[in-house]
């Protein structure tokens, strides 16, 4: 799987809870990493190493450049036995000679003669005593390797502290703006993994592009179009009635001017509208699709088919035990259990068979459809899913194609495809896929504009009428018909 920028940016807007969590938890990881740990303390002791000279100008300058040459070997003396074992018993310290040799770093910079001995505690004090001797016998050692041998002759060589260590006021480490830096980059930058991690696992339908790829490679339908997520619709199932310019409802018209050119030689009549599997909006998506017809002027009826889990008659307040089941075993006419929704009729599920799939199967449904198709322009079927039944399959015969309703971040790829396998080998087209539930960001230029139209208020007659008062102010004895002159300068002056 292959990530443009612009798929990053749909993993930061989707996954942002799970790398804010990420980062969150590493931020916290290097303020207990800060709070946790033994703070400890450094103190440097410097000497200053010279030569047992006379005054002469250029004895100094030899014995600097001896000093300088001789300075880099004695930063390893600092970690020896013969510096540590004193000390220790000087200081009465309860660690080994190894430990404390550990704790001892020393430092010669190049081209100089000086010698930085610094030790870390986690006592400031006596990170500071034990710098301070361990300086005393380093410079002990120091004079009594280079004095000769069998000779009263004092050492050449000179070592003297010019810069003592003293108590440090604050903890070398843990550092924790540091610490807390690190933490919080290091959580950044695993929580966009995990983020990128999930995404590229995650083979559910995100958006319309993912669905659209997915049916594109599987040879099938095109996406007609994407149904934005709307907390609004399980209270309000019928979009175009309760916000007729909401995103949601603009969607539900693209679907019906695109439905119009799905099937160029022959318009279907009657659409069966089913999802892969149940919960995925298959039965709002007929609803608003049969509104959305009607909204033209066409006589719609839509039928609710899916006898396994029947919910059109109770979202839209109908009654649902009189209706397909009743006219297929002829305890009522067929014009007698249609109902009214406003602008399009419907025919709701009746009792619950107990063979559904054989009852949507028989010539006897087929035989409703056909009446139902010669007195409507539009028949729309919502069906039972059709992975886990064979209803929506049964009812082949008497459909002129299949509209198959994926729900975002819901229905896989896997179930996309199979839902699509099952459905062509009835020989029904199936006339594209919907998106539902899709998220309001992504989706394109169609909700990039978010789209609030709203009809304005005719302010015309107002303002006609404030005109006409403020006329009849100034022009004394102006008559009605005046008036009406006034009031249609307005209207002029608008164009």
């Amino acid at each position: 799987m292959t990530l443009d920028l612009r798929d990053y940016l749909r993993v930061l807007s989707r996954r942002w809870r799970v790398i804010a969590l990420v980062t969150v938890l590493g931020t916290v990881a290097g303020v207990l990493a800060s709070v946790l740990v033994t703070p400890e303390y450094r103190a440097t002791t410097t000497l200053f190493v010279s030569l047992q000279a006379d005054a002469d100008t250029s004895q100094l300058n030899q014995g600097n450049s001896f000093a300088q040459a001789r300075v880099q070997s004695y930063a390893g003396v600092a970690q020896s036995p013969e510096v540590t074992g004193p000390v220790l018993e000087y200081l009465r310290l309860d660690m080994t000679s190894a430990q404390l040799a550990d704790r001892i770093e020393a430092e010669a910079p190049l081209n100089t003669v000086l010698v930085h001995l610094t030790v870390t505690d986690t006592h400031a004090a006596r990170a500071a005593r034990i710098s301070n001797a361990v300086a005393r016998r380093f410079a002990y050692v120091i004079r009594k390797l280079e004095s000769p041998e069998e000779s009263s002759l004092p050492s050449p060589v000179r070592l003297t502290v010019t810069h003592p260590a003293t108590v440090p006021t604050a903890p070398s480490s843990p550092n924790t703006p540091v610490n807390v830096a690190l933490g919080l980059a290091v959580g950044l930058l695993l929580g966009l993994g995990l983020g990128v991690a999930l995404e590229t696992v995650d083979t559910s339908m995100r958006d319309s592009k993912a669905l659209a790829e997915c049916l594109a490679g599987a040879g099938g339908p095109p996406v007609l179009s994407s149904i934005v997520q709307d907390p609004r619709a399980a209270r309000q199932p019928v979009s175009l009635r309760d916000d007729m310019h909401s995103p949601r409802a603009e969607g539900f018209r693209k679907l019906r001017v695109n439905l119009q050119f799905a099937e160029v030689d022959q318009r279907p009549k009657v659409i069966a509208v089913t999802s892969p599997l149940p919960r995925e909006g298959k039965s709002s998506v007929s609803v608003n699709l049969a509104a959305t017809l009607a909204e033209e002027g066409a006589k719609v009826c839509l039928i609710d088919c899916d006898l396994r889990r029947p919910s059109i008659a109770p979202a839209l307040g109908l009654v649902r035990d009189a209706g397909l089941t009743t006219a297929l075993v002829g305890q009522a006419e067929l014009h007698e259990v249609l109902q009214s929704a406003g602008t399009f009729s419907v025919l709701a599920s009746g009792r619950v068979p107990p063979n559904p799939t054989q009852l949507l199967g028989s010539t006897y449904f087929a035989s409703l459809l056909r009446t139902l198709a010669g007195q409507f322009d539009h028949v729309v079927v919502d069906t039972a899913p059709v992975l886990p039944f064979a209803d929506t399959t049964a009812m082949a015969p008497a459909i002129d194609g299949y509209l198959l309703v994926a729900r975002a971040g819901r229905t896989s790829r896997s179930q996309v495809i199979d839902a699509l396998r099952i459905l062509e080998r009835v020989n029904v087209p199936v006339l594209g896929a919907v998106l539902n539930a899709a998220p309001a960001r992504g989706e394109g230029d169609a909700h990039a504009y978010a789209y609030t139209y709203r009809p304005k208020q005719d302010t015309t007659a107002r303002f006609s009428a404030l005109v006409s008062s403020r006329l009849a102010a100034v022009v004394p004895g102006r008559g009605p018909a005046d008036k009406q002159h006034a009031a249609r300068v307005p209207s002029k002056t608008r164009s």
